[in-house]
């Protein structure tokens, strides 16, 4: 049997928590900053949980993390 191979994208993306939980980035932070209020980029900065209708997709893209 092979290995199972992880999808190298989707490993730059996403990390585990150490409760089982995916972390990930928030979009809306590369471009248009002078339009957004420092408060809407301070919260982007901030990571969030993967919403859980996509856990099932990110947890087979990452089948050893």
């Amino acid at each position: 049997m092979p290995k199972v191979k992880t999808r190298r994208g989707a490993a730059k993306r996403f990390k585990l928590t150490s409760s089982g939980k995916f972390r990930r980035r928030r979009a809306y932070l590369r471009h248009q900053l002078t339009q957004k209020t420092r408060k809407q980029k301070r919260t982007l900065r901030k990571s969030t949980e993967v919403a859980a209708a996509n856990v099932k997709a990110v947890r087979r893209l990452l089948p050893n993390g």
